[in-house]
């Protein structure tokens, strides 16, 4: 084990990873848009609900996926993900109502719930245990950097050519690579994890209710590490689908908006390269909890900016607390768990993490709709600041290493 020992595979994968990551970058900017101007949904509630299909499903696909990558192994659950994803670019293009769309989002959600599950846990069971931080952050930079240029991609695309079907076509490509470098040029990665399983103490595996009830409450760190994740991507599924539509009230176009919508997950994937590693040197904590006061200050000075600058500023800052964020709570996790049951218990912290973009957009969506954009973007901002103090008093300080 370890990256060095696995470079190509471990290459392989990122490039795999960037393709998944290009088929959520795809909606970034003009999803919210095509809602308001071509289907002309009215309700914000309504032009999110193509998030909240997507967060539910994935969330739910989270939970099986370490079990089935378990039983099954990682490879074929990474397969079978690309093969849902096949029809989401061409029903999005030729979609004739909104439903189409929220259905393009179910198997969206279907899609990236086994893909990125297995991307991840395939770095890790070949990093080995002193390089988990590393591994996450390699493997989060590779997909939030793709969400990011697929994001400014479409934007460019958009303004050129028109919200539909060109900005597109990228998806298709994205589909295509990923599913024949995923069935044709991987290696099953489940050996190593069993190798590792025969070399460190461990419990012995755990039923699925078990792993269930350990990762949610039954441990303090694992509990505050689920509840993080899921107001992180509270937070983003607001980003996601209020602030194009927020942007735009404030007169921008959509290339303007492209660049906002890229510079956020651009800069969140860039700057794990640096904060995966250091979690591991330093410890998860810190990381968690000042990244999550990081993303709250951002938030917050994306609603009071009133010019592109600060909004640019607010994307950037958004985007480096969040890097401190997510690979370290990955990483966490797998320190937390057992080598018998860590895809699994990643599953479930991915569960409730992934479910903070349906409840997210669902929150944003209707307090937006109720009192107006500025209530629905200062009050996520607000559960973020709070989630990081709940971190700071619950979450343990660890070495780094798995314990019975």
């Amino acid at each position: 084990m370890g990256l060095r020992e696995n470079a190509a595979q471990f290459s392989l994968l990122m490039l795999i990873n960037a393709f998944v990551g290009g088929m959520v970058g795809l909606e970034r900017t003009v999803m919210p848009l095509i809602g308001t101007r071509e289907f002309h949904v009215l309700l914000n509630t309504a032009a999110v609900s193509f998030i909240i299909s997507f967060g539910l499903v994935k969330a739910v696909v989270n939970l099986v996926s370490g079990k089935l990558a378990d039983h099954y192994g990682r490879k074929r659950i990474l397969v079978a993900g690309w093969l849902i994803g096949v029809p989401i670019p061409f029903l999005i293009m030729w979609a004739p109502h909104w439903n189409w769309i929220v259905v393009a989002n179910i198997l969206l959600g279907i899609n990236q719930g086994l893909t990125w599950s297995m991307a991840v846990v395939m770095k890790i069971d070949l990093a080995g245990t002193k390089q988990r931080g590393l591994a996450v952050g390699l493997n989060e930079f590779t997909g939030y950097l793709s969400v990011g240029l697929t994001a400014f991609a479409t934007g460019y695309l958009a303004t050129r050519y028109g919200l539909r079907p060109q900005p597109f076509y990228l998806g298709v490509g994205y589909v295509f690579f990923g599913l024949l470098l995923s069935a044709f040029a991987l290696r099953e990665t489940l050996p190593y994890a069993r190798l590792e399983n025969t070399a460190l103490p461990d419990s012995g595996p755990l039923d699925f209710k078990a792993v269930f009830k350990k990762t949610t409450w039954g441990d303090r760190s694992l509990f505050a590490s689920c509840q993080a994740g899921l107001i992180n991507n509270l937070n983003d599924g607001m980003s996601w689908g209020i602030f194009p539509l927020f942007f735009a009230s404030k007169g921008l176009g959509i290339a303007s908006i492209g660049t906002l919508k890229f510079v956020y997950p651009a800069v969140w994937g860039v700057t794990q390269l640096a904060t995966g590693p250091l979690s591991d040197r330093f410890g998860r904590k810190p990381f968690i909890v000042w990244g999550m006061i990081v993303q709250a200050v951002a938030i917050w000075l994306t609603l009071w900016g009133e010019n592109f600058t600060v909004w640019i500023l607010g994307s950037v800052l958004l985007g480096i607390g969040t890097a401190m964020v997510y690979p370290a709570l990955l990483a966490e996790v797998v320190d937390r768990s057992g080598p018998s049951w860590r895809s699994s218990a990643l599953g479930v912290y991915r569960f409730w993490r992934d479910l903070g973009y349906a409840i997210g957009a669902l929150f944003a969506g209707i307090i937006a709709d109720l009192f107006g954009f500025g209530w629905a973007i200062g009050l996520v901002g607000l559960l973020t600041f709070l989630s990081g103090l709940l971190v700071a008093v619950k979450m343990a300080r660890g070495d780094g290493q798995y314990q019975m």
